[in-house]
């Protein structure tokens, strides 16, 4: 079987019942790979002979990410901070102490804005239901936030994916899969950057914490 074979074989609603579980499931407090599935979907959609439709992919990251992060929250809520400590034993490189303060400082200084940019930065994804809830955020702000965050970042993310498949396509119709390959790597290397972005920032936390117990027993 080809590959265009195999892709035609897949009913849409699995696509979309996919695309909306990873990334809710993400945006529970799970660590997957949701905007990498968003990216596959988009890229599926923009390949006319496959019957996958831009605004389902959408749509489906949507209510998958309103929906993941609200419960997020609510958890959150119930439990508290000492969720996260739960959570580090588990998924130490996720939820390590150092990412909860980092992810915590974010929250005093931006509020339900570091709600919505969460969206787009895949730390934050994981956090923002879950700590929200543990920091009593009021539900109408975190709702907004969410809302808005989750329209913007998977309507976005899907347009310009679509988008960029179909030129991909036009201008070089022999060689689609080479475009579709360039275009995952790009948006995997965007995303390795700013990781290490974050990585970096989150080691000066923990380097810092280090110092503290020096400095009072001085």
């Amino acid at each position: 079987m080809t590959v265009d074979a195999l892709l035609q074989s897949i009913p849409p609603l699995t696509v979309y019942g996919v695309v909306g579980a990873v990334v809710g499931i993400e945006s529970l407090g799970i660590p997957l790979p949701g905007e990498i599935v968003l990216v596959s979907a988009a890229l599926l959609s923009s390949r006319h002979e496959l019957a996958v439709n831009p605004i389902g992919v959408g749509a489906a990251a949507v209510i998958g990410a309103v929906i993941g992060d609200s419960t997020g929250y609510a958890i959150g809520r119930r439990l508290g901070l000492p969720l996260f400590d739960r959570l580090g034993r588990r998924f130490p490189n996720h939820f390590s102490r150092a990412h909860v303060k980092f992810a915590e400082r974010l929250f005093e200084r931006w509020g339900a804005r570091a709600v919505f940019l969460g969206r787009f930065i895949a730390l934050l994804r994981i956090f923002a239901g879950p700590l929200a809830g543990a920091l009593k955020m009021r539900y109408a702000r975190f709702l907004v936030a969410n809302v808005s965050g989750a329209l913007c970042w998977a309507g976005g993310t899907t347009a310009l994916v679509y988008y960029a498949g179909m030129a991909a396509e036009r201008w070089l119709s022999r060689f689609s899969w080479i475009a579709l390959v360039v275009a995952v790597v790009c948006g995997v290397v965007a995303a390795v950057l700013l990781r290490e972005r974050t990585s970096r920032a989150i080691a000066e936390l923990e380097a810092k914490d280090s110092r503290e117990p020096d400095q009072t027993t001085a």
